[in-house]
């Protein structure tokens, strides 16, 4: 059986490539990436390296030849870049015969007000008309994607957020990476859709638990969209960025993440990784960079 893992350079694809190492033969293990150049240790260690670009389908066509099993993970850009991207690999996945399609979504996907939800919404009914057999891993949220704002209270900022009480399900994208490996190589996931969601906390909660990390008492600071768009703006964010990070500050706080599943352990076989633990593990990582 021959699994194939795109966007596996990526933070998230590299994850699950090392989890799926852990159960499959490099034999058995494709990925496909837009730059080879950058996965010559993959190849190194005996995995196939194809070419594919989501932006060129003709690559697709030749990544996904013979690939039996395909992880798709969501692309990076603006929801319309995304969702053309998106209908690419899922046609050429059709068009290869793959037999199974798993895709990395997004939290409560089909009713979500989020910004981001468009294209995992397109993207999940596209894989939904091919037929093909599919697994939908709907992740709630990347304790990594607040390593800006615990690097800032490490310099002692205040963690800003318009967010309100709005809750979120924060995980490790280690515990995501091996949700997704599970479901590539476990039997009964055909046609079934996770909601792969840690502990639900309000940013209050998240900000407790990282003080008792750091040892420190860290301020959180609520603001308005507007003000948060302007801090966000002074910390030097593209413009075309700030819309998007103020809409995902709306979303929390409008309950868009709020999603409470015990999925993550259903996949897993364990609970995701204590929160403490975690956020030990981030700051960690953030004071070997510094």
């Amino acid at each position: 059986m021959k699994i194939l893992v795109t966007g596996a350079t990526g933070k998230l694809g590299s994850k699950v490539v090392e989890s799926l190492l852990k159960t499959v033969s490099a034999n058995d293990l494709v990925v496909s990436v837009r730059n080879p150049e950058k996965a010559e240790e993959l190849r190194s260690r005996g995995v196939e390296v194809r070419q594919g670009d989501f932006d060129h389908p003709e690559t697709l066509d030749t990544a996904f030849k013979g690939i039996d099993r395909i992880l798709i993970i969501s692309a990076d850009g603006d929801n319309e870049t995304r969702i053309r991207q998106h209908a690419n690999a899922v046609h050429a996945a059709e068009r290869a015969g793959v037999k199974f399609i798993a895709y990395t979504s997004l939290a409560n996907a089909t009713d979500s007000k989020i910004l981001l939800a468009p294209p995992h919404v397109a993207t999940e009914a596209a894989i939904s008309k091919t037929g093909i057999p599919y697994s939908f891993l709907r992740n709630n949220w990347y304790l990594e994607n607040e390593i800006g704002s615990i690097q800032g209270t490490i310099a002692g900022a205040p963690w800003v957020t318009s967010a309100g009480e709005g809750k979120v399900g924060w995980a490790l994208q280690q515990d995501y990476a091996e949700a997704a490996a599970a479901v590539l190589v476990g039997q009964g996931h055909e046609n079934t859709t996770y909601e792969l969601s840690g502990p639900l906390l309000t940013q209050q909660e998240l900000v407790s638990a990282l003080g008792n990390v750091v040892g420190k008492d860290i301020p959180v600071q609520q603001v308005s969209d507007e003000e948060y768009a302007e801090i966000m703006k002074g910390l030097g964010l593209p413009d075309f960025v700030i819309p998007l990070v103020v809409g995902i500050q709306e979303g929390i706080r409008n309950g868009s993440l709020e999603v409470n599943s015990s999925d993550f352990e259903k996949v897993l076989g364990r609970p995701v990784t204590p929160l403490n633990e975690a956020l030990d593990r981030l700051v960690n990582e953030i004071s070997k960079t510094k």
